[in-house]
């Protein structure tokens, strides 16, 4: 490693950076955890239009690598382009609560997604470039991304809880002001976006590789076909689907334990607020401590290491959903403090493996294509993983369906046994360390 590299990140651009991750997890937590709930319980639309809808919102992690990263890498700074999506992206997110029909809401969360998706790797990619040790400063920067989402989503939360809960109302008014108050979430996240753009302007400088001549997004194809980016690659899609089925089926399972908790219910709606997070907000909790926590073991744990773990969390809160209350039976301990565990995997499901995932693709790519790198594997995660993973819990959870009931445990057994599938080829197939692709003498004078 450079000398270059091994100083210190400054307090100065710590903070800037900091600030960027928060703002940008911020925008996207206001409204996505809520958004199945406001498009059923308020906008009256089916279980298959939401569906299409979650599908859609995929659709620029598609696009990102042909777009965003090839102009990131080869025209446009990528400060700049950030900040004219996010105040594109305002715009569209705002008009979200007040579009009525489907096929209106439909085009603008297209519009969005497109402009939105691209970030969520750029965002990435600034920081890389300016950090002098990715593995010591990555996780300490990228960490307040995960408290921006904790942070709007308890705000929110409140917000419903205080503002729209009328007092005396039955259960359904209720459900219903709620739904209808969710309209504050897009409202919020259009002025968070239009903040974050504006902020953008000021972020370091970070302006296109020199390299000319290729198609940046072409390069970070070819790249992709040698280890370990290759194995990676092959891992992510299944992965993905796996990580989707917590976000999809997590909540109504959930639901129905909270409801028989009694008081434990109030006491978590009288932190996190109601809506929304709940009790999976333990989950975002863990996050933030093996985020804070990957830099002090990075350079002791191999990256293949950091991958098991994150499969063996996956499998195991898996098997935690799928036999709750056999466990709960077994050992005496009520059903919501046995799923607690379970929820608080996911620090490690995220952490250990798509957020390690995204340090070797940067350290595994040549710097002239890094942000298409990046780009390119959040179309596997954000985009095809989050399309195919929807489409698959969608259908396991019918194949689960009993006389009206869902079998949780046959339901969550699926995703169990793909993750130990998953973790049987990366042990088999994945190589335990792989040379780090360093800026050549040529590159680093141009930076």
């Amino acid at each position: 490693m450079s000398e270059e590299r091994a100083r210190p990140l400054s307090l100065g651009l710590n903070v800037r950076l900091s600030l960027m991750m928060f703002l940008q997890y911020a925008i996207w937590g206001a409204w996505l955890p809520l958004l199945f709930a406001f498009l059923s319980g308020y906008r009256g639309f089916t279980g298959t239009q939401i569906g299409v809808m979650f599908s859609v919102g995929a659709v620029g992690a598609l696009v990102a690598p042909f777009i965003a990263g090839q102009i990131a890498d080869r025209y446009f700074n990528t400060e700049k382009f950030l900040g004219l999506s996010h105040i594109v992206g305002g715009v569209l997110v705002w008009f979200l609560a007040y579009v009525e029909s489907f096929w209106g809401f439909l085009a603008f969360s297209l519009a969005y997604s497109l402009v939105y998706s691209p970030t969520l790797s750029l965002t990435n990619s600034l920081a890389f470039h300016h950090m002098p040790d990715r593995d010591r400063d990555f996780g300490r920067v990228r960490v307040w991304g995960t408290v921006g989402w904790i942070v709007v989503g308890i705000t929110i939360g409140q917000w419903l809880l205080h503002m729209h809960t009328p007092a005396g109302a039955d259960d359904a008014a209720i459900e219903l002001a709620r739904a209808k108050g969710m309209m504050d979430a897009f409202r919020l996240s259009a002025i968070l976006g239009v903040v974050m753009g504006v902020y953008c302007f000021f972020l370091p400088k970070t302006p296109p590789a020199k390299a000319t001549g290729s198609v940046a997004s072409l390069k970070a194809i070819g790249e992709f076909t040698r280890m370990p980016l290759l194995m990676l690659f092959l891992l992510a899609i299944p992965v993905s689907c796996i990580h989707q089925f917590y976000f999809v089926n997590t909540a109504p399972f959930l639901g129905g334990y909270q409801a028989q908790a009694g008081g434990f219910v109030d006491f978590v709606n009288s932190i996190f607020g109601v809506g929304g997070g709940g009790l999976m907000t333990i989950g975002q909790m863990s996050e933030i401590l093996v985020l804070a926590l990957i830099p002090l073991f990075a350079r002791r744990i191999s990256r293949k290491t950091f991958l098991a773990i994150g499969l063996v969390a996956y499998a195991a809160r898996m098997a935690i959903f799928s036999y709750v209350d056999a466990i709960a039976g077994f050992t005496g301990v009520d059903a919501v403090l046995v799923l607690v565990p379970g929820i608080a995997m996911h620090g490690l499901c995220f952490g250990c493996f798509i957020f390690v995932s995204f340090m070797i693709v940067d350290e595994q790519t040549t710097p002239d294509v890094r942000a298409s790198a990046q780009s390119l594997y959040s179309l596997v995660i954000f985009g095809v993983g989050i399309i195919v993973g929807s489409l698959v819990a969608g259908w396991v959870a019918d194949w689960s369906r009993h006389e009206g009931t869902i079998n949780y445990t046959q339901l969550f057994s699926v995703p169990m046994w793909a993750s130990i599938a998953c973790l049987i080829f990366l042990l088999a197939a994945y190589p335990k360390r792989s040379p780090v692709v360093e800026p050549s003498a040529a590159a680093e004078a141009g930076d």
